[in-house]
């Protein structure tokens, strides 16, 4: 039977002793833990963490790793944590010309191997979660489990508001002083990503989809795509927008611990 989860902040920080404060590293920009590694024709930058079985986090659109300043120090207790800057983003290489999320998908694959890592787990935000889905699709076998968050698999309002869809169509067709790497990102969200819910069906790892219940991602798109993966779980956190690991981390923290904890 598939399980929701869904934890009281109280009761989850009181349990685990969860703290969201960072120290003074500058993630994404830090020296002593950054590297590159030449893959699928760019240079991918990417800052490790920790020690133990591999965890990578991939940021959303636009972003970087320092999207995830409040979850590295955490999980670096437990995991060794790999953050990614993906194509045309942070730190990383890339060409506005092509870029998709299955290319990225196979940045993040490819990377694995250059690492020697046979399988990790994945924790993807936004964009992050549709580049771990694609994973868990077409690399399965290192893929150990999956936590998504806001993640959408159609890029039509099904998923996401028509005002979002409107307005991100403005700005490409109207992109003022914005960098061509902005345009490209956005026309990508436009276009895509277009995985069917069949597609889904066919993940074997364990799964945890999460959303804020006032995320931009609609909520009846979350929960079509946590029904459509097999024993997948889901949990919706209360008064949280997309953002919800930089607005709530200390629940989101615990939350995808005790996921990948069991």
């Amino acid at each position: 039977m598939k399980k929701i989860l869904c934890f009281l902040t109280v009761l989850l920080t009181c349990m685990l002793n969860v703290s969201a404060q960072t120290d003074t590293i500058s993630y994404g920009k830090n020296a002593s833990a950054g590297h590159y590694a030449q893959i699928n024709g760019i240079q991918l930058y990417y800052e490790t963490y920790g020690s133990g079985e591999p965890l990578i986090m991939l940021h959303g659109n636009g972003g970087s790793i320092d999207a995830f300043r409040y979850q590295i120090p955490f999980f670096a207790k437990y995991y060794q944590v790999i953050a990614i800057d993906s194509r045309l983003q942070g730190k990383s290489g890339g060409s506005p010309d092509t870029i998709s999320y299955e290319q990225m998908a196979s940045d993040f694959c490819t990377l694995l191997d250059y690492l020697h890592i046979k399988s990790a787990n994945v924790l993807g935000w936004s964009d992050g979660g549709i580049d771990g889905i694609i994973m868990a699709m077409k690399c399965p076998e290192k893929v150990k489990k999956l936590a998504i968050s806001g993640a959408n698999t159609v890029p039509d309002s099904t998923a996401v508001t028509n005002a979002d869809i409107q307005g991100m169509k403005n700005f490409v067709a109207n992109p003022g002083k914005a960098s061509k790497t902005d345009v490209a990102l956005t026309q990508m969200m436009i276009d895509q990503p277009n995985i069917s819910y069949a597609d889904l069906g066919k993940i074997s790892c364990p799964v945890l989809v999460m959303a804020g219940d006032r995320d931009m991602i609609k909520a009846e798109h979350t929960l079509k795509i946590y029904q459509s993966i097999p024993g997948a779980s889901l949990c919706i956190f209360p008064d949280s927008n997309h953002g919800v690991c930089q607005q709530h981390p200390d629940l989101f923290n615990a939350t995808v611990l005790t996921f990948l904890s069991k």
